[in-house]
């Protein structure tokens, strides 16, 4: 008796009593020999299950799905209100040819002015070669597709061999990036190349299919069982602009993780301290980017996966609305949180990549009903003026709740920046039940990956998984169908809540992530492991995103103490992925004091 709770419904709760609850997750930081040991303990009928009951209940996991009473009806995926257009916006179809959105974006950048913008001189600050300056290389005849091509085989060469090692590519073949990067160059050479990001180095995340490659999604053994017949539709479209495709990027497995630690195929090491994790799970594709080595690869985001990782790195990571690409030709393409999204070195990149890879399957939109996609028109007189009107969001205590200050104060002066340049307003919000927002998304991801791996997983297959997958499993298994309709009418609550905020502000802004790169433990190289504060760190600020659909992106903004990056998000309305990226134009152009170089970085233009 007395274990029953009533919710109220969200219309009526009181702001002013909402109260910010610091989470401390009750769980074990295990490696080596004792996860092994915890492994076989909670697959061990019965004992297994009460180790499970005990961390859920410690966590008030049950608390909250069983024994409350959720007044709202289940939201089992997102559903937006129509939503306002967006001004000094320029449009984009998304039947359209890739290439013809490629070219309106590329309309929508500032000029390009080789005399600022390329630079030669090896003496000059250290920046990241952008989309244009490989095009404006290759159309000066400075270099060729081919000529990078080998040296970018020279380095994930290289990279193979660094001690410690740094494995970027799962899955690589040296003769088709040379095969690619010689038809790009007849393209250059005739004068005919297919669109600004013709022969343009992009790496794919393992887990999005890109022929002739396998989609391991990290494991020894997935491409057995899911063999991969044709290109993800936003993989043909990206070679349908000439792209280079280098093959496919390391993560940790099956995107079930947040560090990006791979014992099958090795831990890909953060470019800036290679102690350090990068971050998960779409971790090959963030270091590929930091590196130096590629201008961008795609990822997936269910929980942070894009953000996490570029935020680490040092880089740019950028979320669509769920439903705004088309998930088709993914391991994770039957989910209600996840989108693949493009990882880049500026705002500018992403801004390119995107337009590329854009549009919705038949089915959500449907079901979604999207506004039309549109980009910042960054070129417009008036595109200042829509900046200055922007009001950006921020719940102070949620925004200060991080590892280290050294994130609330770096974020907190781009902030002020923003408003003396540009006079972007901080206007202060509460978001309620944030708690459980954390829990009703791990049921949710959780849920849906147990649903699509428990065939293989039961078919023979759960010695091939690592260990910290088997244990997310575990945990996943656990749930009930009673968990799951619980956490879609958490859905809806945080829905109604946020669509409310949103008539208040424009966007909403956070650090990416609660912590800096954590380091790696030499154990967790060999056995996996699973360490659940470093995860809640690290997801702290992502998930809303991913549970209710909307836009985000994580821009850098600077380095802590350490010299470790440190991530600004923005998350901005649904389908307003324009006023996401002008804001992180802004931000980055603020934060374009110059960067400090990583340590494991190639420059593939450089001249030997």
């Amino acid at each position: 008796m007395g274990k029953k709770k009533v919710m109220l419904p969200a219309n009526e709760v009181d702001l002013a009593t909402v109260k910010y609850q610091y989470d401390k997750i009750e769980a074990p930081h295990l490696t080596g020999f004792s996860l092994k040991l915890f492994v076989k303990l909670v697959e061990t009928p019965l004992i297994g299950s009460l180790i499970i009951s005990r961390l859920k209940k410690d966590n008030k996991m049950i608390e909250m799905l069983r024994n409350t009473v959720i007044p709202e009806p289940p939201m089992f995926k997102p559903e937006f209100p129509p939503q306002e257009s967006e001004s000094e916006v320029i449009p984009l179809d998304e039947n359209g040819k890739p290439e013809g959105r490629v070219e309106l974006a590329l309309k929508s950048l500032p000029d390009y002015d080789p005399a600022n913008s390329f630079i030669a001189d090896s003496s000059s600050p250290f920046r990241y070669w952008k989309i244009r300056d490989y095009a404006y290389a290759y159309r000066s005849k400075l270099t060729t597709p081919s000529i990078v091509a080998e040296r970018f085989i020279l380095a994930i060469d290289e990279f193979k061999t660094k001690k410690p090692p740094t494995p970027l590519l799962i899955s690589y073949d040296p003769e088709l990036i040379r095969k690619q990067a010689a038809a790009s160059t007849r393209r250059f050479e005739e004068g005919c190349p297919l669109s600004i990001l013709d022969g343009i180095f992009i790496a794919i995340k393992d887990d999005i299919d890109c022929c002739p490659y396998p989609s391991k999604g990290g494991t020894t053994f997935f491409h057995e069982v899911r063999p991969v017949e044709e290109d993800a539709p936003c993989v043909a479209r990206l070679r349908t602009c000439g792209v280079i495709l280098v093959g496919k990027a390391n993560m940790h497995e099956l995107g079930l993780g947040t560090t990006g630690n791979n014992p099958n195929h090795g831990t890909t090491r953060n470019p800036h301290d290679p102690e350090r994790y990068t971050g998960g799970s779409s971790s090959g594709p963030a270091a590929i980017v930091a590196s130096g080595l590629c201008s961008a690869a795609l990822g997936t985001d269910g929980g942070g996966s894009v953000r996490i990782p570029s935020s680490l790195c040092g880089v740019v990571g950028l979320k669509s609305t769920y439903g705004r690409t088309d998930m088709k030709g993914s391991i994770c393409d039957s989910g209600t949180v996840e989108i693949i999204g493009p990882i880049t070195s500026t705002v500018e990149d992403a801004i390119l990549v995107y337009a590329a890879i854009l549009g919705s399957s038949t089915a959500e939109r449907i079901a979604l009903k999207p506004s039309p996609p549109c980009l910042p028109n960054l070129t417009s007189h008036d595109s200042r003026d829509v900046l200055a009107s922007l009001r950006l969001g921020k719940y102070t205590e949620w925004f200060n709740d991080v590892f280290s200050t050294d994130i609330s104060a770096k974020c907190e002066d781009v902030l002020n920046r923003l408003l003396e340049a540009h006079g972007c307003k901080t206007v202060e919000i509460v978001i309620p039940e944030l708690h459980e927002m954390r829990n009703a998304h791990i049921v949710s991801i959780g849920s849906e990956s147990a649903s699509g791996l428990y065939p293989d997983y039961e078919d023979g297959k759960k010695v091939k998984f690592t260990l910290d997958t088997r244990t997310n499993l575990a945990l996943f298994q656990s749930f009930s169908a009673t968990d799951y309709v619980a956490a879609q009418s958490l859905r809806r609550r945080l829905m109604y809540y946020h669509t409310e905020i949103f008539k208040k502000v424009d966007v909403i802004v956070t650090p990416t992530t609660g912590m800096t790169a954590p380091p790696i433990p030499p154990a967790a190289l060999s056995s996996g492991e699973t360490d659940l504060q470093v995860s809640g760190n690290l997801m702290r600020f992502v998930v809303t995103a991913n549970l209710l659909g909307f836009p985000a992106i994580s821009v850098p903004v600077g380095y802590d103490k350490q010299g470790l990056p440190i991530g600004l998000q923005i998350i901005g309305r649904p389908w307003c992925e324009a006023t996401v990226l002008r804001l992180a134009a802004a931000v980055e152009e603020l934060c374009s004091e110059p960067k400090k170089k990583p340590s494991q970085f190639y420059d593939i233009l450089k001249e030997d």
